[in-house]
Formats: C-alpha cells, sequence, structure tokens
C-alpha cells in the first residue's frame, strides 16, 4: 500500500507579540547558529517572515489605538 504524501503542518499563529518575539528570537539564533539543516532554513525563514509581520501588524495596531487615545495626534514616547 503506498504512502500517503506528507502533509507539511502549518505552524499556529502565536498567542501573543510576547510569544511571537520570542519565538521569533529562538528561530534567529538557531538560523545564525549554522546548526540548522538546509532542509529547515528555508521553512525557518518563512516561518520568521510570518512572525516578523505579526509582531509589526500588532506594533501598528497599538500605534492607532495610542493614536486615537491622543485625539489623533501620534506624540513622541519618552520616558519619565
Amino acid at each position: 500500500m503506498p504512502k500517503a504524501p506528507a502533509q507539511t503542518k502549518t505552524p499556529a499563529p502565536p498567542a501573543s507579540y510576547e510569544a511571537a518575539l520570542e519565538e521569533l528570537e529562538q528561530l534567529v539564533s538557531q538560523i545564525e547558529s549554522g546548526k540548522m539543516p538546509l532542509e529547515q532554513l528555508l521553512s525557518g525563514y518563512q516561518r520568521g517572515a510570518e512572525l516578523l509581520k505579526f509582531c509589526r501588524d500588532k506594533l501598528e495596531a497599538v500605534e492607532g489605538q495610542i493614536k486615537v487615545l491622543d485625539d489623533g495626534v501620534l506624540k513622541p514616547w519618552t520616558q519619565e
């Protein structure tokens, strides 16, 4: 009986910005170590791009909410 073709499992979206950032940091660390098998490099790069987009989208959403709270003006952030 022939085997069914292997299906690529799509990783679940991150639960939060922090989870995405942590996963992205681990992924970058693995890629930079040079120990990731060649077959996994492309999928690792693609996952990294997805995580980066997720983080950017979250930051833009928060920026938009801050703009609304500040009457449509995005003010520079300063530590007080």
